[in-house]
């Protein structure tokens, strides 16, 4: 076990001198010639894989070469600077490049599409624009969008666009670059929700709130020094080098962790002897099932980290059956603008709480983690300016999820009705809604019942979303299944969307016979009578694994004539 990452400076005020990339020189101290990245490069005849890699102390010296180079160009502290590269080492190291010197990366997943990608960036008001020749292309056939611009950078070839390339700001040879002194309440980089249920939104992160995501994972994980992380999910592997982890890029789309192939992710696990891994619940289904099937074993693995969506039981036992019995499956509950706040593990899950999430109570997603502060309070559409204790529901009442915290981004980027909708202010704290149904139990644990925005109110009282297709769910022909309501929205009519497993040969009018028998059973589904099979329910594009509810809906509706 590694010793304790402490915040950066003693007192708690906002205007502390805070950098992220801080962690990763005191790593870069305590493990230089560790690996920091190790990226797949190829195959060789045999269909090996072959790897590069760079060193701690080769990441620190290649981010130093490149942040004088960004100077140079003009991208210095407070430049909003967009960031469209693939993982890779460059990735890495121009990441905390861009954190040396204070300037601020503006990430939006490429995969939602380039119009609303697009969309995004122009919110952001770009200063600078550092990407793949690809993304070049994307820039130049939307130029409106990036007038703001005064950088460019191509990472690789550059072809019929102005601006410079990474090899030509790239310093040799190398000297020490002098980190920016940036404060905790200076913002570290602008990442955009993917906007699944609603608009998406730019979250600015300050450099105090990485600081203490980055001390939060370290303690609660117990990230120890000789760890080897597969994150499949680039974002999160930025986490890696300032928690002293080896960070193994996975031979992956990151954009597609539903269709991944496993005997990649596989064998990167085995070559690499990776102990820590981050999986969306699209991707540990899809590999769990296919080493359940196998009897794949992967020995080094003893922390698989699950996130993006809440995770059936059934899938955690799927891909448990590969790991040794010291190792969990941790599901950490968040959300871009605050994460993680809430965890609980697969030990708990399978042995005590599955079978009343099964039951219709809801998915447990744990007790509060590090210095979080998580509050259920009543429902609500409105905007709640100031907190209010008489806010708070009794213990057993399902109410909206809130939390506060240094983890706790303050605001979005320039986008006021946001801020509204989402924060409450406390003093000089601030509170953030989101947008989540839960209730507490006794034991302290926060059982999760689907967004707000999704609950379905009918004269009859509302229906959550994770309780009822919870019932449903239990079909052993039902992939998963979706609540939606048709109808006005005070008063909708409750329908059941079902996706039945790939490859099923049941009679659809059987399944429909048997789910309305089994919902009868429930006070939770008794009163919905309404069954629609659609053929494959539309997700998000981040991890594959949150149901696009309000497109279900609309589906309904025209399938019910309404």
């Amino acid at each position: 076990m590694t010793e304790p990452l402490q915040p950066l400076e003693s007192d708690n005020r906002d205007d502390r001198i805070v950098n992220v990339a801080t962690h990763f020189k005191e790593m870069v101290r305590r493990h230089p010639y560790k690996r920091a990245v190790v990226c797949p490069f190829g195959r060789d005849r045999a269909g090996r894989v072959a790897y590069r890699h760079l060193t701690f102390q080769q990441l620190d010296e290649e981010s130093d070469r490149l942040a004088h180079g960004l100077a140079s160009a003009g991208i210095g502290r407070g430049t909003r600077t967009i960031l469209m590269v693939r993982p890779s080492l460059e990735f890495f190291a121009l990441t905390f490049a861009m954190f040396k010197t204070g300037a601020v990366p503006v990430v939006v997943d490429p995969g939602m599409g380039i119009r609303r990608m697009v969309a995004c960036f122009r919110q952001s008001r770009p200063q600078a624009f550092i990407g793949i020749p690809l993304a070049h292309v994307v820039r130049t056939l939307f130029p409106k969008f990036f007038d703001t611009v005064q950088t460019w950078i191509t990472v690789g070839r550059r072809w019929f666009w102005g601006g410079r390339t990474l090899n030509q700001i790239r310093q040799d040879p190398w000297q020490p670059h002098t980190m920016a002194r940036t404060r905790a309440a200076d913002t570290a980089a602008i990442l955009f929700t993917t906007g699944s249920t609603g608009p998406a939104k730019g979250v600015v992160y300050t450099h105090g709130n990485f600081d203490a995501q980055v001390r939060t994972i370290q303690d609660h994980f117990d990230i120890g020094a000789d760890e080897i992380d597969l994150p499949t999910f680039p974002l999160f592997a930025l986490f890696d080098p300032a928690l002293g982890m080896t960070a193994v890029i996975p031979d992956m789309d990151p954009t597609k962790p539903a269709q991944v192939n496993p005997e990649r992710i596989i064998e990167a696990i085995v070559n690499q002897g990776v102990t820590n891994m981050f999986a969306s619940p699209a991707l540990l289904n899809r590999v769990g099932g296919y080493g359940k099937a196998r009897g794949v074993r992967l020995p080094t693995l003893k922390r698989v980290v699950s996130a993006g969506a809440p995770v059936a039981p059934a899938n955690i036992e799927q891909f448990s059956a590969m790991l040794s019995d010291e190792a969990q499956i941790h599901t950490p509950y968040g959300a871009t603008e605050a994460v993680p706040i809430i965890s609980i593990g697969s030990r708990e899950i399978l042995s005590e709480t599955r079978p009343l999430s099964e039951k219709g109570y809801g998915m447990c997603v744990g007790r509060p983690i590090g210095e979080a502060r998580v509050v259920l309070i009543r429902i609500s559409d409105d905007p709640l300016p100031i907190w209010n204790a008489d806010l708070e529901v009794a213990d057993g009442e399902i109410g909206e999820i809130i939390v506060q915290g240094e983890i706790v981004t303050r605001a979005y980027y320039e986008n006021d009705r946001a801020d509204a909708l989402a924060k409450i202010e406390e003093g000089a704290a601030i509170w953030h809604r989101m947008g989540d149904l839960g209730w507490r139990d006794k034991k302290g644990r926060i059982w999760f019942c689907g967004r707000k925005s999704h609950r379905v109110v009918t004269e009859n009282g509302p229906f959550f979303t994770i309780p009822c297709e919870a019932i449903f769910n239990n079909h052993p022909a039902v992939f998963r299944s979706a609540l939606v309501g048709v109808g006005p929205a005070e008063n909708q009519t409750p329908v059941i969307c079902i996706e039945v497993r790939a490859g099923e040969k049941t009679p659809r009018s059987q399944i429909k016979t048997e789910l309305l028998a089994m919902a009868r059973k429930s006070v939770l589904t008794r009163s919905i009578g309404t069954i629609l099979f659609h053929k494959g329910f539309p997700v998000d594009i981040r991890h594959n694994s949150k149901i696009f509810r309000e497109q279900l809906a609309v589906w309904a509706a025209r399938k019910l004539g309404e």
